[in-house]
């Protein structure tokens, strides 16, 4: 293997190979190992449609990082893959695809049209596979499912079928919501609702027996008066007390309808008299069955005027509005129009307003398979990361409603029902039945609905290991370990996983569920098309290297809160793989010895540099660890980004450099290499999980170099790869607060001789003479310690003791109960240093006086924009600040 890295890091070189080599080697695979213990992740299955965005990468990057620290630890670790069948996004997008060609799905029929989808499916559905193994997903890509295949089918029709039999599946008529442009129901999970600024009209409805009279009802959808069958008013409300019986004409119409009391109307909406059309309305569906009164439908399934619209028939639902409401004008029947900001639904699919609509719907009873759930919750079974989350969760199972699961489409799971042509019976059953159930007639039709996708999918965790059959998979990896989701989705997949979970496995289907923010645009808006904010995941990976993009957003990851995202800020996680890349080229040249000998080492052979270090090694890999229990993945991977380029590379390589190009000693030089490349490996281990690809390369590379020059760096097990071998953990010997704290001090003194250097325009590498007063005990450590300061600091004199008094023309720093002195007789012109301080000194205050004039112009601060007058604020601030410091460098110079 290659043992010279490039000068510059190239993630194209590498990414693809490393992938190629996991794949080839099965190293993401895995079988049930009674001997091990499991860790499981199930993925939430992306659509078939789908492409990677954002939200998929951030949600697979945590996935990700899980089942590699994971496996690393000695877990047998299943990531099962998969992807979902999307009922209504597929065969929309089929169905655009087919009307490109002038082919409707309707001349096609049902199973030609189903063979299309089969076809496109085959062809594109596995794009986003492609695209989720670009991000370095481990998934076990040998046991990819999808949602529709052969074993999924025999998990939902099995779950249909006992729920039906438990009474827990049923059909009937009622309310739901309605897609006029799917031409399916819609459960009310999957209703976005959005502020319309609409109208509120106060139309007149004359009575019976004294048409010169009226009652004024209020209506935001006066399309829907059409089918009204009563209006309602509060029992209490005094204003109507006397007219409940009463008869009105619906206007237009010219039906009679009642006046009808019901304690649901609300007085202060509107004119407190509300018009009911339970084929429309949801609260007037109830209404109506309290009343008994029959549904008259105005709408076809598109939504498009019926029959029963009258002179309406044909229209679309908004132009009849449009029309109508001319028509009452014209007729005096509208008293009032008012602007009315309300909420309407819209279908999460294609956008299109639903319809409230009576139709023939098969529904699951939720209410006992929610109380289930919300049992396994309080007991703890499952739990929420972060612990806000499960109180929503809660929330929406104690206030479930029934959930409608038949879609009227073609692409989806048909729905196990064969219906008698003779008797009507319905027969539900898993496989197809011979005859009816009840009068043996053989002539049945299977149900022309399809479930809701959210049905398979909440099949998921355990219909992918087999279920129903108990198979080995279902035996060692149920229940899961964790799950990884958007809050979007909580109710949808997360709750129904639950039910499903204790309904038919008896057991929840994994014990933790971490809940990750969204991803928003720079201003903090969800990044969507119609914005055009959207930052396209692979593109990023092309210009940045995929180890770069999951560094970055993992960083940005904080404990489920929305992450404001720019292009800018996957420089981070770019600067962090040059810096890791770089200290691998500096240690692999400095491992190299031309007569390499084995040499043993004790920990008195160690510095103190390297015992701070494999101390401070020590700490990372516990504070990472349990960083990473807690699911507090930026905190995890801050942790190991301060370690790796701030006490490693800006303080470790920076001391042991004169330990390699002019060592004491052979046994010394050799120390320093074998810290070196240990804790260097230590690195590696800790951040594979984050940025596997880099990490790969260069603990290839760090082990043959390692070996070639009889340098020893192996604790572990040793895996063919990296992803296989051993998690660090923490070693009790190299516990060592005291070299930590030790080092702290040094540094902080070490800063404060840099600082004043800086702030003197003193040149980088002038050697300095420096004194270090302390006025507490503790001058025997630094004094020990004095080469290290003099080597760091770039001194050629220093003097350490107590209570020094400062030197005559010295500048100062202070920390704590110490104080750093550097002499600056011979190092500067004072005079000269002098003056130019003084002439920036007056610029400053100049500049502050600007600013305070503009800060105390009332008209000023009164017009100007609140973001121009904070920046004239934090000017000032930064200002002041300024002027303290050349104030400060002044008094140091007398």
């Amino acid at each position: 293997m290659q043992t010279e890295l490039s000068k510059q890091y190239n993630p194209k070189e590498i990414e693809d190979k490393w992938y190629r080599f996991w794949e080839e080697k099965g190293a993401f695979h895995s079988t049930p190992d009674p001997s091990k213990k499991p860790y499981t992740i199930v993925i939430p299955p992306p659509n078939v449609t789908g492409v990677l965005h954002m939200g998929h990468a951030l949600n697979n990057i945590i996935q990700d990082i899980l089942i590699r620290w994971r496996r690393m630890q000695g877990y047998n670790t299943l990531w099962m893959p998969g992807t979902d069948h999307a009922g209504i996004a597929t065969q929309n997008v089929v169905e655009r695809e087919l009307a490109a060609k002038h082919i409707k799905r309707t001349q096609l029929g049902r199973e030609r049209f189903i063979e299309e989808v089969w076809k496109w499916k085959n062809q594109y559905g596995s794009t986003i596979i492609k695209q989720l193994k670009k991000i370095g997903s481990s998934c076990d890509w040998e046991r990819e499912r999808f949602t529709m295949d052969e074993g999924l089918s025999a998990a939902v029709k099995e779950t249909f079928v006992r729920l039906f039999e438990k009474g827990l599946i049923y059909k009937g008529k009622y309310i739901i919501n309605w897609c006029p442009r799917c031409c399916t129901a819609l459960a009310d999970d999957e209703v976005e609702h959005e502020e319309h600024e609409g109208h509120i009209w106060h139309i007149k409805y004359p009575f019976k027996d004294a048409p010169h009279l009226f009652l004024v009802v209020a209506t935001t959808r006066p399309e829907t008066m059409l089918g009204d069958v009563a209006v309602a008013v509060n029992p209490k409300d005094e204003r109507y007390k006397e007219m409940i019986g009463e008869i009105l004409i619906l206007p237009i119409v010219e039906r009679e309808i009642p006046i009808i009391a019901d304690d649901f109307v609300d007085p202060t909406f509107g004119t407190g008299a509300v018009k009911v059309t339970p084929a429309h309305d949801p609260n007037d569906f109830e209404m109506g069955k309290r009343h008994n009164l029959t549904p008259v439908v105005v709408m076809r399934e598109n939504g498009i005027m019926n029959e029963n619209a009258g002179d309406y028939e044909g229209m679309d639902r908004f132009e009849c509005r449009e029309t109508l409401v001319e028509d009452l004008k014209l007729k005096k029947y509208i008293e009032l129009v008012a602007p009315h900001k309300h909420s309407v639904g819209h279908c999460y699919r294609c956008h299109t307003v639903i319809e409230p609509y009576i139709s023939d719907q098969w529904f699951v009873k939720m209410r006992p398979l929610a109380e289930a759930a919300i049992q396994a919750s309080k007991r703890k079974s499952v739990t929420f990361f972060p612990e806000r989350w499960e109180k929503i969760y809660l929330s929406w199972l104690e206030n479930v409603r029934d959930w409608c699961i038949s879609r009227q489409i073609w692409w989806g799971h048909r729905i196990p029902a064969w219906h008698c042509k003779d008797c009507s019976t319905v027969t539900v059953s898993s496989d197809v039945p011979k005859k009816c159930s009840k009068c043996g007639n053989k002539t049945l039709k299977q149900d022309e609905d399809v479930l809701d996708t959210w049905f398979s999918s909440a099949l998921w965790p355990f219909s992918t290991m087999g279920w129903p059959k108990n198979t080995s998979e279902l035996k060692y990896y149920y229940p899961t370990s964790t799950l990884i989701t958007d809050r979007g989705i909580i109710y949808f997949w997360v709750a129904r996983m639950v039910m499903m979970g204790l309904e038919m496995m008896q057991h929840v289907p994994f014990s933790n569920v971490y809940i990750h923010g969204t991803i928003l645009d720079e201003q903090g808006r969800k990044m969507s098309k119609s914005l055009g904010n959207g930052i396209d995941p692979l593109l990023m990976i092309e210009q940045y290297g995929a180890d770069a993009v999951r560094f970055s957003i993992i960083v940005l990851t904080t404990e489920g809160q929305d992450i404001k995202l720019s292009e800018s800020k996957f420089e981070m996680g770019r600067n962090f793989t040059n810096k890791l890349w770089n200290a691998a080229r500096f240690i692999l040249m400095n491992l190299k010895d031309e007569q390499p000998n084995q040499i043993k080492f004790e920990p008195k052979d160690y510095q103190f540099e390297d015992r701070w270090i494999l101390g401070r090694l020590n700490s990372t890999i516990k504070s990472c660890t349990a960083s990473l229990e807690q699911f507090k993945f930026n905190d995890a991977a801050m942790n190991i980004y301060d370690f790796m380029w701030h006490s490693f590379c800006d303080w470790y390589l920076e001391i042991v450099k004169t330990r390699l190009y002019e060592p004491a000693c052979p046994k010394d030089k050799k120390a320093a290499q074998t810290v070196l490349a240990t804790v260097f490996g230590h690195i590696l281990h800790l951040v594979h999980p984050f940025t596997p690809f880099i990490t790969e390369e260069l603990w290839h590379t760090l082990k043959e170099v390692a070996s070639e020059n009889k340098i020893d760096i192996q604790k572990g097990k040793l895996g063919d790869c990296l992803m296989h071998d051993a998690w660090p953990v923490g070693e009790r010997q190299h516990e060592d607060m005291v070299s930590e704290n030790i080092m702290i001090i040094l540094q902080d003194i070490i800063r404060a001789i840099r600082n004043i250097r800086n702030k003197m325009n003193i040149k980088e590498k002038q050697k300095l003479n420096a004194v270090i007063s302390i006025s507490s005990d503790g001058e025997h450590d630094l004094k020990e310690h004095s080469e290290l300061l003099k080597r760091m600091a770039d001194l050629e004199h220093l003097e350490i003791g107590k209570n020094i008094k400062k030197p005559d023309n010295s500048a100062c720093e202070v920390i704590g109960q110490i104080q750093a002195f550097v002499l600056l007789e011979g190092i500067i012109d004072t005079d000269a240093e002098k003056e130019r301080q003084l002439k920036h000194l007056k610029q400053l205050e100049e500049h502050l006086s600007i600013v305070r004039r503009k800060l105390e112009n009332k008209n000023f601060t009164a017009r100007a924009p609140v973001n121009v007058v904070s920046m004239e604020q934090n000017r000032e601030r930064e200002l002041l600040e300024q002027i303290q410091k050349v104030k400060l460098i002044l008094e140091d110079m007398g």
